[in-house]
């Protein structure tokens, strides 16, 4: 159950906020004050881990340019930071840094703000790689600024229409655990719903939006920081609708992006997924996965065709595979509640271009 507290802080202590123990769903909120000289990012946040993979990361979006040069920090086999409001970028790696140490989120984050004399203009949600999570809303931060945990994640933001952004967040996060989605791609949908309720109350700027994800497991990076997704649209009129359209080009799943490939992988994926809906070869089991699986046959286009047919879309182009037709395979596929099962499936062909 969450809770709100609205309250006016103006007792003039250096450090004022809420720092927030993991898991106890709690929302802090603050009415605006005025400041300015420091780099600011106002904006929202989600940081995030997955206990299944390892893998930590960060989305945010903000109504100012390169928000992915400043508040995002993650590092593999950690955590993860998001340092936003008058944003102190050294808590990125100061913060990390404790984590490593063995230093509970919560003791990592007091400590930092502790020594900050101006931490009532800080926004910060730390989480370690055990789903531990802490977080700290200072009383200068802009309205509507608050904060919500739980469990492997913390969301954060200021500057926004109200609590319902924050709120959108976490439940959306909240309802993809335990699937078998990328990070990445979890944390992108969440932040798509924050938008989606208005997200940062300032109009008529340009924005900008990242997503960092660090996976420690061997082979899913080429990079020796472990980073596997790294994508910062530094200026766009619909970031956060960029950032997915970025990782859907980077990623090689079907499922979030049209037939791009008439042989190899992407054809494989199609196949399957007509597969496990009765459209191709229904009565094989297990499906052939040799050569001409990966090749777009006359029997695929078929079965393509029949989908096509059955969900009332035009034929009139043999085989034709649009982003229409992908997001109605995966509709059925979760009508029938397999949709996780596939994605399982496809693991070995679906990736992230590293």
């Amino acid at each position: 159950m969450s809770q709100i507290r609205l309250y006016r802080l103006g007792l003039g202590f250096a450090v004022c906020g809420v720092v927030t123990m993991l898991f106890n769903h709690t929302i802090s909120a603050q009415e605006p004050k005025d400041w300015g000289g420091d780099l600011v990012f106002h904006t929202f946040s989600i940081a995030a881990v997955d206990p299944s993979t390892g893998e930590s990361g960060v989305a945010v979006t903000t109504r100012v340019p390169c928000v992915g040069n400043g508040v995002p920090w993650v590092r593999v086999g950690v955590g993860a930071v998001a340092t936003q409001a008058s944003t102190r970028t050294a808590y990125g790696a100061e913060l990390l840094d404790m984590l490593e140490q063995g230093m509970s989120p919560a003791e990592a984050l007091a400590t930092a703000v502790a020594s900050d004399p101006v931490a009532n203009r800080r926004q910060v949600g730390v989480v370690a790689l055990d789903g531990r999570a802490a977080q700290h809303t200072g009383d200068g931060t802009s309205s509507w600024a608050g904060h919500r945990s739980g469990a492997n994640y913390a969301v954060q933001g200021n500057t926004l229409v109200g609590p319902e952004v924050v709120e959108a967040v976490a439940d959306n996060f909240e309802s993809t655990e335990g699937s078998v989605r990328h990070l990445a791609d979890r944390l992108i949908e969440a932040l798509t719903a924050g938008q989606g309720m208005g997200g940062d109350s300032r109009v008529g700027r340009l924005q900008s939006a990242a997503v960092l994800v660090a996976d420690p497991r061997e082979g899913h990076s080429r990079r020796a920081d472990g980073m596997t997704v790294q994508i910062n649209v530094c200026e766009h009129p619909t970031p956060v609708a960029e950032l997915r359209r970025v990782y859907n080009t980077i990623s090689r799943t079907l499922g979030y992006r049209s037939l791009q490939q008439y042989s190899g992988p992407d054809v494989w994926q199609l196949k399957v997924i007509l597969h496990a809906l009765d459209y191709y070869r229904a009565g094989e089991s297990p499906l052939e996965s040799g050569d001409e699986a990966q090749l777009y046959t006359d029997e695929a286009i078929e079965a393509v065709d029949a989908f096509r047919t059955d969900q009332g879309l035009a034929t009139a182009l043999r085989g034709y595979v649009g982003p229409q037709t992908v997001a109605l395979l995966w509709q059925q596929l979760e009508t029938l509640g397999i949709a996780d099962e596939i994605r399982m499936d496809l693991l070995e062909t679906v990736s992230v271009r590293r």
